[in-house]
């Protein structure tokens, strides 16, 4: 198999947190991005839940924590994300309101409606949009509302070898109105839908990735497994740019109904 062309499934999870953990963000986003979000999200109080699915080393969730009230812990699956969590909110002095806990998407340990909001920057992919949506919607309140971004198509048709891609990485990916459709079906009220600008992806997401796969190959000099992924990180972002006008990342908000 050409290397470049290696899905990203085969790699081990510990190399591609050591890679991820090394980059402010682990998906596309922008504080740009978070704030518009958070824009259409009215409920929220200085006694609000909040969680953040997927958080990641929490880039994201540091923007929602200095634009919204409440309180927020974040959950990521990876020790090494949530330890540089909790490290960046201390920066913050944000470690009152603002917490990341070790666990699963698929295994939370929310009551039953304890959150006003669910927020996942790029991770519901994980657990799958319809799963996520379905499955996370008890732990809302009547009148919470969710807000995810998703990987999304933007046309009905598009070149084979970009299908293939993303059909291989993701096979839930769809298009804008059926997930909006997804949204519905599970119990929200669609309040926005927007799709993210490409510096989201090519600023904010690939450039620090450069200098990160610098040191990281410095790192592992020798390692062939080191050399595919950095291989396949970098056919990714080939294949946005020669393809970004038929995907991207789309934020999804509803209102639990």
């Amino acid at each position: 198999m050409d290397n470049e062309n290696k899905s990203i499934h085969e790699f081990d999870v510990n190399l591609i947190s050591e890679y991820y953990s090394s980059v402010e963000r682990q998906g596309p986003g922008s504080p740009e991005v978070t704030i518009k979000a958070l824009s259409f999200i009215d409920n929220l109080s200085s006694e609000s839940r909040i969680a953040d699915i997927g958080c990641g080393t929490g880039g994201q969730t540091m923007v929602l924590a200095q634009n919204a009230p409440g309180y927020i812990t974040g959950i990521d699956l990876f020790p090494i994300f949530i330890e540089l969590f909790n490290s960046n909110a201390a920066k913050l002095n944000l470690q009152v309101r603002i917490k990341g806990v070790i666990g699963s998407m698929d295994k939370l340990a929310f009551q039953n409606e304890e959150l006003d909001l669910i927020w996942s920057e790029g991770a519901i992919y994980n657990i799958g949009f319809e799963r996520g949506l379905n499955e996370w919607r008890k732990f809302l309140k009547a009148g919470g509302c969710i807000a995810v971004s998703e990987i999304s198509w933007f046309t009905e048709e598009r070149p084979a070898e970009i299908d293939e891609f993303w059909q291989d990485a993701y096979p839930e990916i769809d298009t804008i109105p059926n997930k909006v459709a997804q949204l519905m079906k599970a119990g929200y009220k669609p309040v926005a839908t927007f799709i993210l600008p490409e510096d989201c992806w090519t600023e904010h997401f690939y450039a620090p990735q450069v200098p990160a796969q610098k040191a990281f190959l410095k790192k592992h000099a020798g390692n062939k497994t080191a050399e595919e992924f950095v291989a396949n990180q970098r056919h990714e972002t080939q294949l946005y740019h020669k393809y970004k006008e038929y995907y991207g990342y789309v934020f999804y908000i509803g209102k639990k109904i």
